[in-house]
């Protein structure tokens, strides 16, 4: 199986960064997992509702652009539907079960995904109704990607 993570932003070294490298080391005995990161717009605090759109527009665009025709897209948004471990697993293995074997999961930067992205997304994924630092979440993504292929292979996993 292939997946995709396509990101907004760089990830700034750190803990964080450490983190994820630890979980795509631990992810190749699984799958074939890729990162990539785009182009961050710079969003200052004080943006209007139209410049928001503006920046995510834009950061969309820039995602949009790196999505095959035969990836099955999930877009990580709040309003999405939340899973359990054991239902990522589930929704993760019957994709390859499908013959989906190309997974692209986005984070959007720190306004969100635009509408244009949304409607491209296969199926919405929400961790949390609470946000999360798109850096982090990052390190959160990869975390349960690791966790559903040690469900599906009924490896044992911390509860």
């Amino acid at each position: 199986m292939n997946i995709t993570v396509i990101c907004v932003g760089k990830m700034k070294k750190g803990f964080l960064s450490e983190g994820v490298k630890e979980y795509l080391k631990r992810l190749n005995n699984y799958c074939n997992l890729s990162i990539i990161e785009t182009k961050e717009e710079k969003a200052p605090e004080s943006l209007s509702e139209a410049e928001m759109e503006i920046v995510k527009t834009n950061e969309g665009i820039n995602i949009l652009k790196n999505l095959k025709e035969d990836m099955y897209v999930v877009a990580l948004v709040i309003k999405g539907q939340q899973l359990t471990s054991e239902g990522l697993a589930k929704k993760i293995n019957a994709l390859g079960i499908q013959g989906k074997s190309n997974i692209a999961f986005i984070i959007g930067g720190s306004l969100g995904l635009s509408e244009e992205v949304i409607k491209r997304a296969d199926f919405e994924l929400s961790f949390s109704s609470m946000t999360f630092p798109h850096q982090l979440m990052r390190l959160i993504l990869v975390e349960q990607i690791y966790r559903s292929f040690r469900i599906i292979k009924n490896e044992p996993y911390h509860k």
